[in-house]
């Protein structure tokens, strides 16, 4: 058995399940809300949702990428809740820029598949490659001994593709009938960010309490001696 890290809060993982789940939810309600935004302009037919999904894609790809690799480098919630943090705040442009954004590339491009194409890609490929580095990372705070890591990682791209099929549902049903696509846009925004701030705020009284439990048994130790 080999044991990678065993001084977590027993409300630190189902904490990241519910981060990732978030995420998951997030991803596919923002790339639902991109057809809605790029259709006024370019239309809705397939090659626009072609290449919606192509930079939705692609920006995970590389999401992945550089979210396992930061996950390498002294990996904490702290920088797991930055994470939802910066994402959030990389949505919003696409709630506040958008119409002047594809005014824009609407006049600069007359072929619609090129246009949408570099629309989605100037719109959504930051925040989604930041959305996609919570996967990887996830695992590598989920995962405290190695022989259980593909368990966890299995359970882990279950609860995150969950909240893709929630989110997914839920704003084409519900959520775009009730609200405007830039209100339902911040509000992900606002989910993001808080949950990242919640996550640090959690890290920190994880790590005072820790602090104090070592204080403790440092002071019985002197005290025996």
């Amino acid at each position: 058995m080999n044991i990678i890290n065993n001084n977590n809060s027993p409300w630190q993982n189902p904490l990241i399940y519910l981060l990732a789940f978030s995420s998951g939810f997030c991803i596919m309600s923002i790339e639902l809300l991109g057809g809605r935004i790029l259709a006024p302009f370019f239309g809705s037919s397939v090659h626009i949702w072609g290449s919606i999904i192509t930079v939705f894609m692609l920006s995970l790809s590389f999401g992945y990428l550089a979210g396992g690799k930061l996950s390498t480098k002294n990996a904490s919630l702290n920088r797991y809740g930055l994470i939802f943090i910066c994402a959030g705040i990389t949505i919003l442009p696409v709630a506040f820029s958008s119409q002047w954004l594809m005014e824009a590339i609407f006049l600069a491009i007359e072929d619609t598949r090129y246009g949408s194409l570099l629309a989605s890609m100037a719109l959504f490929f930051i925040p989604t490659v930041i959305l996609g580095m919570i996967s990887p990372y996830s695992v590598r705070l989920l995962v405290t001994d190695k022989d259980k890591s593909g368990q966890v990682a299995g359970f882990l791209y279950f609860v995150s593709t969950l909240g893709s099929a929630l989110g997914t549902i839920i704003t084409s049903f519900y959520l775009v009938l009730l609200f405007e696509v830039n209100d339902i846009i911040m509000v992900c925004s606002a989910v993001l960010i808080f949950l990242g701030v919640s996550a640090m705020i959690f890290n920190r009284i994880n790590q005072q309490k820790q602090s104090h439990n070592n204080n403790a048994l440092h002071q019985q130790g002197t005290a025996h001696e």
